[in-house]
């Protein structure tokens, strides 16, 4: 996990990217990897701390960033 440590959000604001990272997952089919879920969450908290606060935007900038990552 990337290092967020400076990061602060209110509490709504977790309740908002924690709803979004639940659909996003939801999304995914099974199995589903721990990696993809760590990279769907990093997504959420860069998207949060740029500003965005709409749980959908979130979700979707997540699931787009996960299908353009590259493979390993």
């Amino acid at each position: 996990m990337k290092n967020f440590s400076n990061a602060a959000f209110s509490p709504e604001v977790i309740e908002l990217m924690t709803s979004a990272l639940e659909a996003a997952v939801a999304i995914l089919p099974e199995p589903v990897h721990s990696s993809h879920v760590t990279a769907l969450a990093e997504s959420i908290l860069r998207t949060a701390s740029a500003g965005e606060r709409d749980v959908a935007n979130l979700q979707r900038i997540a699931l787009l960033e996960l299908q353009l990552a590259p493979r390993a």
